[in-house]
């Protein structure tokens, strides 16, 4: 059996009073352990209600189609936009997913120590340890935590601190693949390197990481592939090196330009409202290079080696 996770023409839309959020649109993609795909974008483009989706987190109002087939040797196939929740929680989460939320000290139960949490995770996911304090400080470890740091509680802890104790309570599990949302935001420098090294060091012993990420550096650094988002569709993918130093789509071209060490020269104009998106190419009222072609929708070859969603590609 194949392990791995295809997202197959996904779409996510909210149905609210009086108007309808097309919050993700047509997204395909694959991926394996020994890989990191960094997908990256604006805020708001679908990145995090993308993962939400693959976890079953969305809420009650979410409208999914397509397919996100979950295929290893650790349970059963399943198309992870269809299972039920018990199936999710019995067999998914934890276990063949891992999530490191944003935000990840909001996450941990404020009158708890972080050991108390994670001796918590790990009895849970391995009934017949033994030794569960053991366990705990062995995963505490490959986050780059010591014996004394989980016990502190979570206001005690720095926000690099924090984002630790969530990457061991993902790891816990050993899932062979982990989700990351925007781990890096509001980390220092220092933090940040350390937390890229782990990722890494996870996908060389064969976990695949998909990391939802505005940090374009972090992204080439640690990424095999990098998935530009914008309105909700993917709109190019490939290496890093093309994507970032030889971009074919000009809002990808854009979010290089904006880097503080290139051009640092903001897109212009404002992403489309997800509520009435324009017909055709959504980028194309922010774009010099738009023609009568980009009134229709431009399509990807999602699994090309580079692959760029545009009329009129740099």
């Amino acid at each position: 059996m194949v392990t791995e996770l295809a997202v197959d023409h996904v779409s996510v839309r909210f149905d609210l009073p009086g108007a309808t959020v097309a919050a993700v649109a047509d997204v395909s993609l694959r991926l394996r352990p020994g890989q990191c795909l960094a997908l990256v974008g604006e805020s708001g483009c679908g990145k995090t209600v993308l993962a939400s989706a693959l976890l079953g987190f969305l809420p009650g109002n979410a409208q999914v189609s397509g397919s996100a087939t979950l295929s290893d040797d650790r349970g059963p196939t399943l198309d992870l936009l269809s299972a039920t929740d018990q199936q999710l929680a019995t067999s998914v989460r934890g276990r063949r997913i891992g999530l490191i939320p944003q935000s990840p000290a909001s996450h941990l139960t404020p009158v708890r120590t972080a050991r108390a949490q994670l001796e918590e995770v790990v009895r849970a996911h391995h009934p017949a340890e033994p030794d569960p304090r053991g366990r705990a400080n062995g995963v505490a470890a490959r986050a780059g935590l010591s014996p004394a740091d989980l016990d502190h509680y979570p206001h005690e802890l720095s926000g690099g601190m924090a984002q630790r104790v969530a990457t061991a309570l993902a790891l816990v599990g050993d899932p062979w693949l982990l989700i990351a949302d925007e781990p890096t935001t509001g980390l220092d420098h220092h933090l940040v390197e350390g937390l890229l090294e782990e990722f890494r060091r996870l996908v060389a012993d064969g976990h695949a990481v998909l990391l939802i990420t505005h940090d374009l550096a972090a992204a080439q650094r640690v990424a095999d592939r990098i998935a530009v988002m914008y309105a909700g569709r993917l709109i190019e993918i490939g290496p890093p090196s093309t994507v970032l130093d030889a971009p074919g789509h000009p809002y990808t071209r854009g979010l290089g330009d904006a880097l503080p060490d290139r051009a640092f020269t903001a897109v212009p104009g404002m992403p489309p409202l997800l509520t009435d998106l324009p017909p055709g190419c959504s980028f194309a009222p922010r774009c010099d290079r738009v023609g009568p072609e980009c009134a229709e929708l431009p399509t990807l070859a999602a699994d090309a080696e580079h692959a760029v969603a545009c009329h009129r590609p740099c």
